[in-house]
């Protein structure tokens, strides 16, 4: 059976069930989630532009490499369109709640398909710069912000409440597909000629905005006169309402919590493994498909999502699936070679995609849709901070200590990290929302 078939069967355990609160759908009108055109359509560009950029993460610091030779401004492309990202992200979700969402998603689609095809323009000119590339990444990594959180708002207005979570275990296959095809597919563009890579990218994100064009769907907060959402929207105006929501609600606190910390020492513990493979002799080639192993185990953990959700409450498989990672950031400690390194960032992924679900169901599900674009935007903020957080922890370790003892620091530090929540009654004590049974 297909992971498609399998994610099908998924949906067909849930039509019939209806969201509280929100329009219901006639179960005789809702159809399976594969002949859903409006959304299998949209997924389609949203999946085009995710592996637009993980072709662009690779190709960009490869050819400023080869422009430069220096590793610096190499690794500064993706700096900057990290850095970009996070610094309008929240106005991103401010602005998903206040303007036309689908106008949004067009434009951004627009702005970063002239950005990148200034690039094999200016290529084919002999005219392209460290600044202009510098200056794409900004922009890339800007669409990215604001882009992100109407596509995630997106889904609630093209599927059915009963399919949500079968909707967002098929984005789980989108993403690590992405990450999984991304860097290897730069690495052959490349060799086909300086520009390809590039105009490959332009083609994903202009095949992304001529989706957001045609699928149409719900774009403006939802309104109703008089209800507590229309309030929420009037007193929450502030890009900084969804960080207030957070804060306030002590599951969906703890929650956020644990899986940014969960970002941090995922991000510092790539650096001390690539130094170990290098140390034991990997290639660089070798070196790079054991890291797949994170994009493999997460393919595979799209399939598990509905099963850890039917047996597990969310608070008990945040936990199960975090303190399971403890012992096995472990491993390098006991076996440090190639398949076994591959083996453990798998299935310490496995139970990866359940939980990006779950932030979904618990977090951004329960929140007024007038404050939704807010709480996604200050969401991902939140969880993107630990990753160059973790990533500059990892190399300034490594600087003064050895890999395997980098690693049983940062495993240490998960588990303390882990004992607030841990004795968190509120967290271990939530159940799954009616709509998301």
């Amino acid at each position: 059976m297909t992971a498609q078939q399998q994610l099908d069967e998924v949906g067909a355990h849930e039509v019939g069930e209806c969201e509280a609160g929100e329009r219901e759908v006639d179960r005789s009108t809702a159809v399976p989630l594969r002949r859903n055109w409006r959304y299998q359509a949209m997924w389609s560009g949203a999946a085009a532009s995710m592996l637009g950029t993980m072709v662009a993460d690779t190709a960009y610091p490869l050819l400023l490499l080869a422009m430069t030779g220096s590793a610096l401004l190499a690794g500064a492309f993706g700096a900057v369109q990290f850095t970009a990202s996070l610094l309008f992200g929240l106005h991103g979700g401010a602005l998903a709640d206040r303007r036309d969402r689908r106008l949004i998603l067009i434009v951004a689609d627009t702005v970063r398909v002239l950005a990148t095809l200034s690039v094999p323009a200016a290529l084919w000119l002999d005219r392209l710069t460290v600044w202009h590339a510098l200056l794409v990444a900004a922009v890339i990594g800007a669409t990215i912000a604001y882009a992100g959180p109407v596509r995630t708002l997106a889904v609630r207005s093209l599927v059915p409440p009963s399919q949500l979570r079968q909707a967002l275990t098929q984005d789980e296959v989108r993403v690590n597909g992405a990450v999984l095809l991304g860097p290897p597919l730069a690495g052959l563009l490349l060799g086909l000629g300086r520009a390809v890579p590039f105009l490959a990218t332009a083609l994903t994100s202009l095949y992304s905005l001529a989706t957001a064009c045609l699928v149409r769907f719900e774009s403006r907060p939802a309104d109703l006169e008089g209800s507590g959402e229309q309030s929420a929207g009037r007193e929450n105006g502030s890009a900084l309402a969804g960080l207030r929501q957070l804060w306030g609600n002590p599951v969906m606190r703890s929650i956020v919590g644990v899986v940014a910390v969960i970002n941090l020492v995922g991000a510092a513990t790539l650096l001390p493994l690539m130094v170990l493979l290098r140390d034991g002799g990997t290639s660089t080639t070798g070196t790079g498909l054991v890291l797949t192993g994170e994009a493999v185990g997460g393919l595979l953990g799209a399939l598990l999502v509905r099963p850890l959700h039917r047996h597990l409450r969310p608070g008990r498989l945040l936990l199960a699936v975090t303190w399971a990672m403890v012992p096995l950031l472990l491993t390098p400690a006991l076996v440090s070679g190639p398949v076994a390194l591959f083996l453990m960032l798998l299935v310490v992924s496995l139970g990866v995609p359940a939980l990006r679900v779950m932030v979904d169901l618990l977090i951004f599900q329960q929140v007024p849709d007038a404050l939704r674009g807010r709480v996604i935007a200050a969401t991902m903020t939140l969880f993107m901070l630990g990753v160059p957080l973790g990533s500059f922890a990892g190399g300034l370790l490594l600087g003064q200590l050895r890999p395997v003892v980098v690693l049983q620091l940062l495993t240490a530090l998960l588990a303390v990290a882990l004992l607030p929540a841990t004795f968190n009654r509120s967290l271990r004590q939530a159940v799954w929302p009616a709509r998301a049974q």
